[in-house]
This record gives structure tokens, C-alpha cells and sequence, in this order.
């Protein structure tokens, strides 16, 4: 009986170990082939983190290699409440100055915090961001600070567990994100604002890891945004409890690519002398802004362009909207008299008219289609020359009705008003060029002064350009080439011609023509370069701004136009002043801006002097042909040219 009761026992046990092992199997099966893909999962998403690498932003340079914009990195600064313990004034004291924070506000971010999960469990917060753009030199102040934490007391005398807590409170409580943040600097502040642009962050996603990316908002930094970018890469590793990366457990490791420079054409010095008289413009003139832009005409690189007032965009949020807009480009206005080189070169270029050809300028008073055209002083018989000296609206009026509707409207095209230049910026304006068929009777006589087209500060100065350069039109060159970050060339943007305008016999002749206009007898004797024996050719304008469909009698844009040694140009200079107040002819105003910059640049550039020291050349017609009266008479407003 005790012995068939002890077996029972035995069997019974052998049962009970046989159904703990198959459990213990089963669990086993359950855990490393059933589920085995859901629980490595879960677990991985305990201790595997994905971090986006992101590359380094290229730089943008002048022509010479002088940085305008970089990108540093920078750090992400975090907090872990839990191991503060309730030294959070103490942690709050030592490194609010440095991190430039509110004491109390940052004391408040160290306390302990709680959050409740999705299954409801209460679980501590172990990260709290303190500051974004942080610079290494600042981080390397904070955990110098963070070192030397002073809590008052004699910790040598406190239990092991609460000197480790401290020493743990002094190298883990503040820490830095894994992967570091990028922080774009201008160097030079607003030098070359609205061509350089701007940057802000967008949202970004690579591997289904979102991410804050710095993008491009404005200028060379929007048109350029892809190149300056670089590859994203990533990194998959192991951390430990706190977080931190185990090096050791890396696992995927794509290094990101880093974005290639923009080289400019944009000359850093040029660049200086032109905001800086632009600068002097407001002072002296107080418009609502000025603008100006250097050219070199025969390659169309754009040594310097700038609009004040301006801003820095190291801090864009600080400024108005009207002062990050770049007026070169965005803004279109009516010409004025800067527009006469279009009617007059045309005609040339057709033989519609020589430059001894005479018009009678009708003394100020020529009524066509109803109305008065005036001039700004009386003129009677002019040549065509001289048309250009004094500006006459009412010759540009009968040279552009001589050569009729159709021909001005393809030289108008051909200059490239009415359409994009193709500068690589952001917002270009096309300006408004009607099609001949939605002129009025009275365009014929207006559009020759400048009146009833717009076009942009830069289509304008591109006009002239195309007469200097013998009358072949230049597309904008503002990037010079992309390169690599050892410097190695990847693109190369060589000088693009558009088309010829007019033909190099034309140009010559406006070229003679302009080389007036800052002489005594011409309308900017103040732009002249003779001080330092160098001749312009140039053209001034005055246009009266509209305002409801009506002109106003005492607002105007004002500009010059001029480039030099006129015979053979090295550099074009534009400059254009909105509704300045003292003295608003463009001779009187944007003259002398004009000049300012052309001796600057003239002296830097070392551009040779090309006037006879023993006196100033004798004007020339350039135009042997003989001269004839045409218009003589006034046209009733009725009677058709």
C-alpha cells in the first residue's frame, strides 16, 4: 500500500514537471518563433533609434572666395528632470546666463514631469529641450558650469548613493540631442541682403524620420536651394536606458553628403561702395529707397546690386517686408528718359534718322492726339544728338512716330522688356509691354519718353549694357560656378549672349550720342568721371509716378544710366532713386550717386584713364552724313503723322 501510494506520488510529479517543461516550451516557441517578430520589434523600439544625418549647408562666395554665408553646427540642449532631484535652482542659476534664458522659466522647464502612456501607465519625462542653436563654444560654458556646481555643501560627508546622484546630476542631467543641428551665418550682415537671401525650416521626412531641414526662403539661397542643400543620410544604433548611443552597437551608417558652394559673380568691394552711396543717397535725398546695380556689359557679370533700405539676414524677422523685397528686380516702374536710348537707337538702326538730323522740339509745347506733350525747357530745332543732350521728350516723340508703331514695338522686345532676363532670383517682374494692337493714338508719342511701358531696374540697366557691348544683349551672370567643398569646379556658368539688338555701327553712334549728356551742355554734368580723366556715356531719366490712373505733379523716380571708358566699357553702373525729395532730376541726383560709385570702382578696378590729361576730347558726331530738318512744323491733333 505505501509503496503503490509512493509511486502515485513519483508519477504524479513526473506529470507536473512534464507539463512545466512542455509550458516552459511552449512559452519558448511563443516567444522566439511565434511572436518572435512582434517582440524584436517592440524591443528594437525600446533601444534602436534612427537619427537623420543632416549634411552640411554649402557656402555662398564672391568672386573672390570672400564668405557671405556659411552654416555652423550647432547643438540641441536637453534636460533629464529625473536626475535633477530638487537642485533645479541651483542647475537653473549656474546655466541660464549662458544659454541666455529666463532664470524662472528655465528653473520651472527643470522640474520633475509625468505623462501618461497609451496604456495608461504614469511614466517620468526623461527629455526636455532647453534651447535650439546652441554653438559649441557656448555648450563647452555649460558644461564647464555644469562641472563645477556648487551645491553648498560637504558632499563628501553624504552617502555613496547620494554622491553618485550628484556627480550623475553634474555629467547627465544636461546633455546635447546625438546629432547635430546646423545654424546659417552671414558674416558680413546686410552686405549683399537681396542677393544672398535668406533661410528657415521646413519639415522633412527620409526613412520615415521627420526632421527639421533648413531651406532656402529668399535669394541665392531659394534659387539655389537643392545645390546648397547636400544628401541627406541616417543612422541606425543602440542606445542605452538615458538614450545615448552605443557606439559599439551601430548599426546602418549612411554618412550625408554635404551641399556644394555657390561661387558669385558679386565683388564684395564693389559691393561695399555701392550700398555705401546708395546709403549716402538716403541721407542726402531722402527717397523711399534706392537701388543701384554694376555690370560688366560685354560678359554680363553682376559685380554688385543692391536696395536700401535693406536687412540682415542673420535676423530677416526684423525687418518689413518692403525692406527684404529686392527692388532691382521685383519693382517695375515707367522709365522716363532712360528709355529714349530704345526710340533712338532703333531708328538708327533702321536709317529712319542719322544723328545730325534735325526735329524741331516746338518749344516745349507739342500737341498730338489731343494733347500736350512738354519738355522740361524750351528747344527748337534739335539733332538728333542732341535730343539725347537735352533729353527732349518731344524729339524721342517724333523720332518714334517717324519710325511708326510696329518697329519701336520690336525694338522695345528686342532690348528683352516684357520679359524675364532670366537673373537666377526669385520673383523676377516681367514688366508690361502692350502689343501694338492695345496702344492708344497717343502711345506712338509717349512710349519714346519712357511713358506707358514699365519695366524693372534691371531690364534697364541690361539695355544700356547691350549698347556698350557693341549691341549685343547679355543675360544676367550672377553665379560664376558651383563647387565642391575641397573646391573642385562642378559647374562652370560661362557669360551668355541673348541676341543682337542693334548693330555694332548703331551702338557706336549712341555711344557718341551719350558721351554728351555729362558734358556742360548735357543733363548730368555731375556724373562725369573728368577728375580722374575717364569719359562716361549715359543717360539720365525722370519719370512721373502714377497714382489712380493719374500722374502725380510732385513724385518721381529718378535715375542714371552711364557706363565706362565709354569707348571701350568695363563696367555699367545704375542707379535709381524713388521720389527723392531734395531736387528730383535724375542728372541732380541719382548723377552724383553715380558717380560716387564709378570713381570708387574705377580706382579699384584699375581701370585705365582714357582722356588726354592735356584736356577733355572734342565731342564727336560720329555721323558723317548730312544733316536734315525733319518735323519742322506742329502736328494738329487730328492730322496722322
Amino acid at each position: 500500500m505505501g509503496q503503490h501510494l509512493q509511486q502515485r506520488r513519483v508519477w504524479a510529479l513526473l506529470i507536473l514537471l512534464a507539463l512545466a517543461f512542455a509550458g516552459m516550451g511552449y512559452r519558448l516557441v511563443d516567444l522566439q518563433v511565434l511572436r518572435h517578430d512582434d517582440l524584436l520589434a517592440k524591443a528594437q523600439q525600446n533601444t534602436q533609434r534612427e537619427f537623420t544625418l543632416v549634411p552640411r549647408r554649402g557656402d555662398i562666395l564672391d568672386a573672390h572666395g570672400n564668405l557671405l554665408a556659411t552654416s555652423v553646427f550647432v547643438k540641441t540642449v536637453c534636460a533629464d528632470p529625473t536626475l535633477i532631484g530638487n537642485h533645479q535652482a541651483e542647475v537653473a542659476h549656474a546655466i541660464a546666463p549662458i544659454l541666455q534664458l529666463d532664470e524662472a522659466s528655465l528653473r520651472q522647464a527643470l522640474m520633475p514631469k509625468f505623462r501618461v502612456n497609451e496604456k495608461g501607465q504614469t511614466n517620468a519625462v526623461r527629455y526636455v529641450r532647453l534651447k535650439t542653436k546652441v554653438t559649441v563654444e557656448t555648450w563647452q560654458r555649460v558644461q564647464s558650469a555644469m562641472t563645477n556646481l556648487n551645491f553648498g555643501i560637504d558632499e563628501k560627508k553624504l552617502p555613496k548613493t547620494e554622491q553618485a546622484a550628484l556627480r550623475n546630476l553634474r555629467t547627465s542631467a544636461i546633455d546635447v540631442d546625438p546629432v547635430d543641428d546646423q545654424l546659417r551665418v552671414y558674416p558680413n550682415q546686410s552686405l549683399a541682403a537681396h542677393i544672398l537671401g535668406f533661410v528657415g525650416m521646413n519639415e522633412s521626412e527620409v526613412n520615415s524620420n521627420r526632421f527639421q531641414q533648413t531651406v532656402g526662403k529668399e535669394g541665392v539661397e531659394l534659387s539655389f536651394n537643392a545645390q546648397l542643400t547636400g544628401i541627406t543620410g541616417w543612422r541606425v544604433t543602440e542606445t542605452d536606458k538615458h538614450e545615448r548611443e552605443l557606439v559599439s552597437l551601430r548599426g546602418q551608417d549612411a554618412q550625408p553628403r554635404d551641399g556644394l558652394n555657390v561661387v558669385l559673380t558679386i565683388d564684395s568691394a564693389i559691393q561695399h561702395t555701392l550700398e555705401t552711396a546708395l546709403a549716402d543717397a538716403m541721407q542726402k535725398y531722402t527717397p523711399i529707397s534706392a537701388s543701384g546695380i554694376v555690370i560688366r556689359p560685354k560678359t554680363g557679370e553682376i559685380l554688385a546690386m543692391a536696395t536700401v533700405p535693406s536687412f540682415d539676414p542673420n535676423n530677416p524677422g526684423a525687418a518689413t517686408p518692403d525692406a527684404r523685397r529686392n527692388r532691382v528686380i521685383t519693382d517695375i516702374v515707367e522709365p522716363g528718359s532712360t528709355f529714349k536710348i530704345v526710340v533712338v537707337s532703333g531708328a538708327l538702326d533702321e536709317t529712319n534718322v542719322t544723328l545730325n538730323d534735325v526735329f524741331d522740339c516746338e518749344h516745349g509745347h507739342f500737341a498730338f492726339a489731343g494733347k500736350i506733350l512738354h519738355d522740361d525747357e524750351p528747344h527748337g530745332d534739335l539733332t538728333v544728338e542732341n535730343i539725347i543732350t537735352k533729353s527732349s521728350n518731344i524729339g524721342a516723340a517724333k523720332i518714334g512716330i517717324k519710325m511708326g508703331a510696329e518697329e519701336l514695338y520690336d525694338y522695345i522686345h528686342n532690348y528683352g522688356f516684357g520679359a524675364r532676363t532670366g537673373i537666377p532670383l526669385p520673383s523676377e517682374a516681367r514688366g508690361v509691354v502692350y502689343p501694338v494692337k492695345d496702344w492708344s493714338k497717343l502711345s506712338i508719342a509717349r512710349i519714346p519718353m519712357g511713358q506707358g511701358v514699365a519695366v524693372t531696374r534691371l531690364q534697364m540697366a541690361f539695355a544700356m549694357c547691350a549698347i556698350a557691348n557693341g549691341g549685343t544683349l547679355m543675360r544676367p551672370m550672377l553665379i560664376s560656378r558651383l563647387e565642391d567643398r575641397d573646391g573642385n569646379v562642378v559647374a562652370q556658368y560661362p557669360p551668355q549672349s541673348v541676341r543682337r539688338v542693334i548693330s555694332e555701327e548703331t551702338a557706336k553712334k549712341m555711344v557718341e550720342a551719350l558721351k554728351t549728356v555729362v558734358t556742360p551742355a548735357g543733363t548730368a554734368y555731375k556724373a562725369n568721371l573728368t577728375n580722374i580723366n575717364i569719359t562716361v556715356a549715359g543717360k539720365t531719366g525722370t519719370a512721373q509716378k502714377a497714382e489712380h490712373g493719374v500722374y502725380a505733379p510732385d513724385k518721381f523716380v529718378s535715375s542714371f544710366i552711364g557706363f565706362f571708358p565709354a569707348d571701350n566699357p568695363e563696367v555699367c553702373i545704375a542707379i535709381v532713386l524713388d521720389e527723392p525729395q531734395n531736387g528730383h532730376f535724375g542728372g541732380l541726383t541719382a548723377g552724383p550717386t553715380f558717380k560716387q560709385v564709378a570713381e570708387r570702382t574705377a580706382n579699384y578696378l584699375n581701370v585705365h584713364p582714357d582722356i588726354n590729361t592735356a584736356g577733355a576730347p572734342a565731342i564727336a558726331t560720329g555721323d558723317n552724313s548730312q544733316p536734315k530738318k525733319i518735323f519742322a512744323r506742329t502736328i494738329s491733333p487730328n492730322q496722322k503723322p
